[in-house]
């Protein structure tokens, strides 16, 4: 038998050690999340007075639980803050929720702003821009419209928010909520998006999402103010990175951010990863050959080709246990982001993670294949690098141009 290629063997050596990288990544994320999330703080520090807070709160159109989750920004347990309701469209039915709760709780500083600014192309900066101009305090906090807050939510950012920090983000999580599709974003978000969020943050890695983050605003108007990322779609990352190469911290605080769309569709939140995938692909072009490897499936595959070519053990075997390792680390994982009891049962949990596992590579192929991005009723074309432009279609109109991202 001739003896095969010393390059094959180097192949296969390099996909084990990244296997093996990959599982110090569940290791960390699993012990960091342990030591990270939930941990109870002080009610109010006693020397020092809490810094008051900016909220802006972009909107566009309402889902059935859309004034549950305003008003649970109504209810904070929190010293001084503002609320600035941004919404672009005049006759857009999310106004009147916003002025009913300001009518109810008159005792809130709110403050309602229509018509936008166009700053660039992305839409939620366009929107947010008068609210940000208007802000009048140092802490700046964005919040998308789906976003549930705890009573002591904002408290846990703040406290997170010392002396070497800019930006204190949550990492995205879920409420509890009934159906596959509810079961389905939970076991995403609590997994596979956790695992990342966390070994990121413990290592230092930009891994911002803004749907829920607080900002020193000085930091963000030397970099030019809001407007200056309305360049790009994912303005998260970039004012990530911006504030990071200004020489500041960032990290995420205690509590994940709670996700509460009245809305749960497979297919829709689908569309929402594919679009992410396409962001990460014009940010961070490594990512084409990272983040399919990094998927169970795929990567459990080739880690048996090589424990089989390497010490001829059996890969049937080797790709079965890798799987069911791989389970229940993240069945351990969203236990600990949940902090407390999941509301489906076990056997959904298997459905949804084999679900979760099996079309994570399709998603990401398909984000490859078509690289512009369908937002509602705008098409955006990314640049490497991040940069977004618009493309023209014939039936746009005013009222369809001025759209939300969420």
């Amino acid at each position: 038998m001739s003896r095969l290629p010393n390059s094959l063997y180097g192949f296969a050596i390099g996909l084990l050690v990244f296997w093996c990288g990959t599982w110090c990544v569940h290791l960390l994320a699993i012990c960091y999340g342990k030591f990270k999330l939930h941990k109870k703080l002080c009610k109010f520090p006693n020397e020092v007075p809490l810094p008051a807070v900016s909220i802006l709160k972009p909107l566009m159109g309402i889902d059935p639980n859309l004034e549950h989750n305003l008003e649970t920004f109504f209810e904070m347990d929190y010293p001084v803050y503002e609320l600035l309701f941004c919404i672009e469209d005049s006759v857009d039915p999310a106004i009147n929720i916003v002025q009913s709760l300001m009518t109810k709780y008159p005792q809130v500083d709110a403050s309602l702003y229509m018509g936008g600014t166009n700053v660039g192309v992305n839409p939620k900066i366009n929107n947010m821009q008068p609210g940000y101009v208007a802000a009048k305090y140092e802490l700046i906090m964005i919040s998308d419209s789906g976003i549930k807050m705890k009573t002591d939510t904002l408290l846990d950012m703040v406290n997170n928010m010392t002396d070497k920090y800019a930006l204190v983000h949550q990492m995205p999580f879920t409420c509890d909520r009934e159906g596959f599709a509810a079961t389905f974003e939970k076991i995403f978000f609590g997994t596979v998006q956790s695992r990342i969020y966390l070994t990121a943050d413990l290592l230092g890695i930009n891994c911002h999402t803004g749907m829920s983050c607080l900002l020193r605003k000085s930091v963000i108007d030397e970099l030019g103010g809001l407007k200056t990322f309305g360049c790009y779609l994912a303005e998260d990352f970039f004012i990530a990175k911006a504030i990071r190469d200004k020489g500041w911290k960032m990290r995420i605080s205690n509590q994940p951010a709670l996700q509460n769309s009245g809305i749960c569709d497979v297919n829709r939140f689908q569309e929402r990863l594919i679009r992410w995938a396409k962001l990460r692909v014009a940010m961070v072009p490594t990512t084409i050959l990272l983040e399919p490897l990094s998927e169970c499936m795929v990567l459990g595959a080739l880690a048996s080709w090589s424990a089989s070519l390497l010490f001829n053990w059996d890969p049937l075997v080797f790709y079965l246990v890798h799987i069911l390792a791989w389970f229940l680390s993240d069945w351990i994982l969203l236990s600990i982001v949940q902090n407390g009891s999941l509301t489906f049962h076990k056997f959904e949990f298997v459905i949804g993670w084999l679900f979760r596992e099996i079309s994570g590579p399709y998603l990401f192929l398909h984000a490859l294949w078509n690289p512009a991005i369908r937002w509602r009723r705008r098409t955006y074309k990314l640049q490497w690098g991040g940069i977004a432009y618009e493309l023209p279609t014939s039936n746009t109109n005013m009222s369809t141009k001025r759209l939300l991202v969420s």
